[in-house]
């Protein structure tokens, strides 16, 4: 078992997360009815990472870690392929409804990186550093 096939959030409004990601950031999905029980959306394969819980939420905002505002300790990722790009879903996130929680920026292991939240308090890390590398399907490969 070295696959996670599904991550899965729990939302409060389902319309408005569905908006947020199919409409404001582009995930792809068949779903088009109002209200709908679950929503899947068909995007490229997934990573899973550990990470120390205190220093990811000081990677989020070093001066006010979320910790006290309900972070569960969960982040997801996008793995960009240039600056430009990181940039670019950091602002289409925040023109859907997101909230910019750290402006990109360089960081202290060598990339750029920037988060936000969605409508549901989800944070997001979009990063990019030039010793990445991608498959063909667009997932990252990790040695």
């Amino acid at each position: 078992m070295n696959r996670i096939n599904i991550i899965t959030l729990g939302v409060r409004d389902i319309d408005k997360s569905l908006r947020f990601y199919r409409d404001g950031l582009g995930f792809q999905t068949s779903v088009n009815e109002d209200s709908p029980a679950i929503v899947f959306f068909n995007n490229s394969g997934t990573k899973l990472a550990l990470y120390p819980l205190e220093g990811l939420a000081k990677d989020i905002n070093e001066e006010e870690p979320p910790n006290g505002r309900g972070f569960s300790g969960i982040t997801l990722a996008y793995n960009a392929k240039s600056i430009e790009e990181v940039d670019e879903i950091i602002k289409k996130a925040e023109e859907a409804g997101g909230i910019v929680e750290k402006s990109p920026r360089r960081v202290f292991w060598g990339g750029y990186s920037g988060y936000f939240s969605d409508p549901d308090g989800y944070y997001w890390e979009v990063a990019y550093w030039e010793n990445w590398h991608f498959d063909e399907n667009d997932m990252l490969i990790i040695k």
